[in-house]
């Protein structure tokens, strides 16, 4: 079975030559929508349609891009609200210590004294480092900071996280 990756959801058009406001959900948005590269949108009831970025660029808190052959605001128009994907074969290799966001989202986070925090929920990316969204034992949200001082270990596989809890981080 074809496992596919968000990268990102079409909110909607800019302009009138057919450029497409993301929301990014993905680690390397640079890579995702580097020119030439195939994605394919998701729009509901609909098999998937593979297009190629023709064009990138950031505006705001969204990623501008184009696709070849749709030159027009009337032909991305029906896009909105579909999300964007790759195939689990786009996946490329990463270098030590850098991780997919889908290996980290799930992932259980304890303290290097054995406390159990909760689970990631959703990873944030507001500049300098990532931030991790844990959903607490008490439904408090706790926001942990990707570190090297704070994350300890990862272990994609067990799906646990271990962090150095620092004053204050709680």
């Amino acid at each position: 079975m074809d496992k596919w990756y968000n990268v990102g959801k079409i909110v909607n058009t800019h302009g009138i030559k057919g450029e497409v406001r993301i929301i990014s959900r993905t680690d390397f948005p640079e890579e995702r929508y580097k020119i030439g590269n195939t994605l394919f949108i998701f729009a509901e009831g609909k098999e998937p349609l593979e297009v190629k970025v023709e064009t990138y660029r950031t505006h705001k808190n969204f990623d501008l891009v184009t696709f070849e052959g749709y030159d027009n605001v009337n032909d991305v128009e029906h896009f909105k609200g579909a999300l964007v994907k790759v195939h689990e074969s786009q996946l490329g290799e990463l270098e030590d210590g850098e991780y997919y966001f889908h290996e980290i989202i799930g992932c259980t986070i304890l303290t290097d004294e054995g406390e159990e925090l909760g689970e990631i929920k959703e990873i944030l990316t507001p500049g300098a480092n990532d931030v991790w969204v844990v959903k607490g034992a008490r439904s408090k949200e706790i926001l942990i900071p990707y570190i090297d001082e704070i994350v300890k270990e990862i272990d994609t596989n067990e799906k646990r996280i271990i962090i150095h809890l620092m004053e204050g981080l709680i």
